[in-house]
């Protein structure tokens, strides 16, 4: 077990510095920029990548969550979801240590506890019943509680909507979660499989918003952008978002 959070220790050290080195070279606002306005030198890329991500949504990922939420009751789709969540907690407890926030990194842990012990691994919410609710951390949002700016919005390919800070983050959180050492293969790969169907589930199950969205806006592009743009912000505290919008409860008419 020492071992094993040696090793840990030792990749976090790692991938923390190439996280530093990878984010120095984020894309910068010149000094005529507006504080508040979306920082999107790549607009030409990103654009290519949405119509990339719209096609494999509408011939892939659209019909395949239909077809999921259809077949799946809800029940054990909020099962999925729950399980998956579970195994990602102590992934977002390493974050929050990280972060500096030991009350969120405690509250986190406990429930990841309570919802494995009680939660019959995380299959149900238990500790939500008692009032223990999850404190969000990505290594994201680590990066901005240590005070790297978000450089600019692009669009992954099959990722989605991002900022260069965020990217990083992505790709940091795949080695941030210690039950990635702790478990054997292939059962380590069972959180990733929940993960992917419940993000599945969630495309199905709001299926007319999303399409809304892609489909019948005017700009998906700008659309999609905005509504990333203003809930990251407002998830991450910056003063420049003033609310967070809804994407399942939204009014595609007058974005």
């Amino acid at each position: 077990m020492q071992h094993t959070f040696s090793a840990l220790r030792r990749t976090l050290f790692a991938i923390c510095s190439l996280a530093a080195f990878s984010v120095a070279g984020c894309t910068q606002p010149g000094a005529n920029h507006i504080d508040g306005e979306v920082f999107d030198p790549h607009e030409a890329v990103n654009r290519q990548n949405h119509e990339l991500n719209r096609t494999l949504d509408q011939n892939f990922v659209r019909p395949v969550g239909v077809g999921y939420t259809n077949a799946i009751p809800d029940d054990l789709e909020d099962s999925i979801g729950n399980f998956s969540s579970n195994l990602g907690l102590p992934g977002t407890v390493v974050n929050n240590l990280l972060q500096g926030n030991v009350e969120g990194a405690v509250l986190n842990t406990v429930r990841f506890v309570v919802n494995t012990t009680l939660g019959f691994g995380g299959l149900f919410d238990a500790a939500g019943d008692f009032g223990i609710e999850e404190v969000p951390g990505d290594f994201g949002q680590t990066l901005y509680v240590w005070g790297v700016p978000e450089g600019a919005y692009v669009e992954l390919p099959l990722a989605g909507p991002s900022t260069e800070r965020d990217a990083v983050g992505k790709v940091v959180d795949l080695f941030t979660n210690p039950l990635s050492y702790v478990l054997p293969s292939p059962e380590k790969y069972i959180g990733t499989a929940a993960g992917v169907a419940s993000k599945v589930g969630d495309r199905g199950r709001y299926a007319e918003t999303i399409d809304s969205i892609l489909y019948n806006s005017a700009d998906s592009y700008s659309q999609a952008r905005g509504i990333y743009m203003q809930n990251r912000r407002f998830e991450l505290g910056d003063g420049d978002a003033a609310e967070e919008i809804d994407p399942f409860d939204l009014n595609t008419e007058g974005f």
